[in-house]
């Protein structure tokens, strides 16, 4: 019997979930349907309660319903929670449980892909937004060093460490905060590259071999990127590995098996 899978969003013909999972099912000989659906923010409720209805499986869930699938969760994982947002969903007898698996796609990607260890490092993470949401969790359970936390706005970066910050180990602050600082790993997770936009970053925030990773990716480098290797970062990153690791993360939740992540980033390039 084919077991039903989605991605759900607004746009959504854009998504590359539907690619992912067809491919990770294949390493596993799995039977599996993977459809993108479009929904509107008054008929989110409606278009997830009738997939599961129709037998749905579990459903990956993107911009801008994150928030909308916290509400509709019956039970969360400690990422959600820590996060307050929701990229996938478990349907069962149980219910509906709710995952982010974001950040674990950032660190999987960063240590075992890129082979940068985050334990003991200092952490540069610049934006407070949705994207920052999903990763600060699985970023702190690395166990760095220090890890700064930066946004135009700064309360918007305080607020999202909350309880968190601790003097000389987990701060937040405005983006000036990063003058003088020197940092092992420096990722972006602002919306700048998008637009082309470059961030105002200070010269000497790479340490000597630092990696900079943007969540953003696309095709060649960046902006954050070319600004990263003008300014001596060691190592530059966009963000499709996190892309491919979120999704293989989803995939070891809903099947219980880990796909390999390397032959599908192949196909993706």
């Amino acid at each position: 019997m084919t077991d039903r899978y989605a991605v759900i969003g607004n746009p959504i013909a854009q998504s590359k979930s539907p690619i992912l999972h067809t491919a990770f099912a294949r390493q596993f000989g799995h039977d599996l349907r993977y459809e993108a659906l479009l929904a509107e923010h008054d008929t989110f409720t409606e278009v997830v309660s009738r997939f599961i209805a129709e037998g749905g499986k579990g459903m990956n869930v993107t911009a801008p319903f994150k928030l909308a699938a916290l509400e509709f969760a019956d039970t969360l994982s400690d990422r959600a929670q820590a996060a307050q947002a929701i990229n996938t969903l478990k349907f069962g007898p149980d219910g509906v449980y709710g995952d982010n698996t974001d950040g674990i796609g950032l660190v999987s990607d960063i240590q075992d892909r890129l082979g940068v260890s985050l334990e003991g490092r200092r952490l540069l993470v610049i934006g407070a937004g949705g994207a920052a949401r999903g990763i600060l969790l699985p970023l702190l359970q690395a166990a760095p060093d220090y890890l700064l936390l930066v946004n135009r706005t700064e309360h918007k970066a305080h607020d999202l460490l909350a309880d968190r910050r601790q003097a000389g180990k987990i701060e937040a602050g405005p983006l000036g905060a990063v003058a003088g600082g020197r940092f092992d790993v420096v990722i972006n997770a602002t919306s700048a590259s998008l637009s082309g936009a470059h961030l105002p970053l200070a010269s000497g925030v790479f340490a000597p071999g630092s990696l900079a990773y943007d969540l953003v990716y696309g095709k060649g480098d960046t902006a954050f990127m070319a600004d990263a290797r003008e300014l001596g970062a060691g190592r530059v990153s966009d963000g499709l590995g996190m892309l491919v690791g979120q999704a293989a993360e989803s995939y070891r939740l809903w099947h219980g098996r880990q796909p390999e992540v390397e032959p599908v980033m192949a196909m993706l390039r």
